[in-house]
C-alpha cells in the first residue's frame, strides 16, 4: 500500500471535510481532482509493471516444472542403466526445481492477493474522483453565488446606498427650491407673446361690444 501513502487523505477521507478547511473551495477541487487523476495515471503503471512481472513469475514456475519433469525422466533413465549416483544426483536437481517452482507459485498466489486489493483501491479512487468530478460544477456555482451575494450584501450594509439615497433627497429639494423661485419670478410678468394674446382678447371683447350696442340701437327704433 505504500504507493498510497501520499494519497491517504484523499482515499479515506469526506471530499467536504477538505472542502470546509480550503481558503478557495473551487481550486481546492481542483487539486484534488487532479491528485487523483494523477494518481491513477501512476497506480495504472505500476499495475502494469506488477502484471508483467507476474507474467514472468508464472514462466519460471513453468520452467521449474519442466525442469523437474525433466531430472525425473533421467533419474529414471540413469537407474535403468545402474548408475544409481547419477539417478541420485538427478533427483537432487528434480527437487531444487520443484521447491523452487513452489516458491515461485507461492510468490504468484501473493502478488494475486495484491493485485486484487490494489484493483480494489482504485476502484474506490474512480469512484471518488466521479463524484468529486459530478459535485465539481456545483461548488463552483455556488462559491460564485455566494461571493456575489457576499458583496452585495457588503454594499448594502455598508451605509452608502443609504447615505446615496439621503443626497439624491437632498438633491431633489434644492431643485425644487430652485424651480419655486423661478416660477415666482415669471408671476406678474408677461412675456411679449401673454401681451399680444392679451391684445387680441381686448379687440375681441371691442368688437362683440360694438356688436351688442348696435344691436340694442336698432331695437329702440322698432319701438
Amino acid at each position: 500500500m505504500g504507493i498510497f501513502s501520499r494519497f491517504t487523505d484523499i482515499i479515506n477521507s469526506n471530499i467536504n471535510n477538505l472542502l470546509d478547511k480550503a481558503e478557495d473551495p473551487a481550486k481546492m477541487v481542483r487539486l484534488i481532482i487532479q491528485e487523483m487523476e494523477d494518481t491513477l495515471v501512476e497506480v495504472r503503471s505500476s499495475s502494469a509493471k506488477i502484471l508483467a512481472d507476474k507474467k514472468d513469475l508464472a514462466r519460471q514456475a513453468t520452467r521449474f516444472e519442466k525442469d523437474e519433469q525433466q531430472w525425473q525422466e533421467k533419474a529414471e533413465l540413469a537407474l535403468s542403466k545402474g548408475r544409481e549416483d547419477l539417478a541420485r544426483a538427478a533427483l537432487v536437481e528434480k527437487k531444487k526445481c520443484g521447491e523452487n517452482a513452489l516458491s515461485l507459485l507461492d510468490e504468484l498466489n501473493n502478488v494475486d492477493d495484491h493485485i486484487a486489493k490494489l484493483q480494489s483501491e482504485i476502484s474506490q479512487l474512480q469512484e471518488k474522483l466521479a463524484d468529486a468530478k459530478a459535485r465539481q460544477k456545483a461548488i463552483i456555482m455556488r462559491e460564485k453565488t455566494a461571493t456575489s451575494r457576499l458583496k452585495v450584501k457588503k454594499n448594502i450594509d455598508s451605509g452608502r446606498v443609504n447615505d446615496a439615497l439621503s443626497r439624491f433627497d437632498s438633491y431633489e429639494r434644492k431643485i425644487d427650491d430652485i424651480e419655486s423661485q423661478v416660477e415666482s419670478l415669471d408671476l406678474g410678468s408677461k412675456s411679449l407673446a401673454d401681451e399680444i394674446a392679451d391684445l387680441e382678447s381686448d379687440e375681441n371683447i371691442d368688437d362683440e361690444l360694438a356688436q351688442l350696442k348696435a344691436k340694442m340701437k336698432s331695437a329702440n327704433k322698432t319701438k
